[in-house]
């Protein structure tokens, strides 16, 4: 009998179309995803791998705004409204308008979370109290290479959810998970923040060597290369995406 754990599935808004993009998303939706994290592209990332980076130069390349991405992420929150929509991006361009007039924009665009790898948590220019401040969450992430003492504070600072990179380094290569990182998760949740565990996601072993150690699981470059292998097919598109989602999330 499978069990579900709950799949937070990453796309750039706008790759390598909107069309294309919202192909993806329904197939996330429809293979189980309980939540959309939703990348605005970004020139300089500093946590992507090369399957995201691509993807947000290629959008970039077309001209493609923050506004297109708010745009984007409307839609599809009016297409699935009971669905969770986080937001990924960077500090700049969350900072460069002003963190709460950023804030306003994206709960008004369905956005229920930000995630902001690069605002640290206990500086993060009024991000936490913005979000709640127009009905989101704040979610920090941890990692790996932060000391004792930090990653403490950060579990104990009382955050609704805490997103725990399962590696240091960049997003896209497959994470070997082992003894040190279900220990580093466990600290994370310490403070009784519910954990969503990410990086290097691609497989249902993954998943299921996770489950008992977080809230929901976190995979982005994965999809983003099967959309890259199969954006000239619509269909090929959506059952591939779809059908890595059910894998991940569907443990047997």
């Amino acid at each position: 009998m499978k069990r579900k754990i709950n799949l937070m599935s990453h796309l750039v808004a706008g790759y390598p179309t909107d069309e294309k993009a919202f192909i993806a998303a329904k197939a996330l939706v429809d293979g189980g995803a309980d939540i959309l994290e939703i990348q605005l592209p970004f020139s300089d990332p500093s946590a992507d791998g090369p399957a995201i980076q691509s993807a947000c130069t290629q959008v970039l390349k077309r001209g493609y705004k923050t506004k297109d991405g708010l745009s984007f992420i409307s839609q599809l929150h009016k297409t699935f409204p009971d669905l969770k929509i986080y937001l990924m991006s960077y500090a700049s361009l969350v900072y460069t308008p002003g963190i709460q007039e950023f804030c306003k924009k994206a709960s008004e665009a369905g956005i229920s979370g930000m995630i902001i790898p690069d605002l640290p948590f206990d500086f993060d220019e009024g991000l936490t109290k913005a979000c709640k401040e127009n009905n989101m969450i704040n979610i920090p992430v941890a990692a790996p290479s932060m000391s004792k003492e930090r990653l403490k504070k950060m579990a104990n600072a009382g955050f609704p959810y805490i997103y725990a990179a399962l590696r240091t380094g960049i997003t896209g290569t497959d994470t070997v998970i082992e003894k040190s990182t279900l220990e580093f998760l466990q600290k994370v949740s310490a403070g009784g923040s519910k954990i969503y565990g990410g990086f290097g996601i691609s497989n249902g072993e993954q998943s299921k060597v996770l489950c008992n150690y977080v809230d929901g699981i976190v995979a982005g470059s994965v999809f983003v290369r099967i959309i890259t292998e199969n954006q000239n097919d619509d269909s090929a598109l959506y059952q591939k995406v779809k059908e890595k989602a059910q894998e991940l999330c569907e443990i047997n």
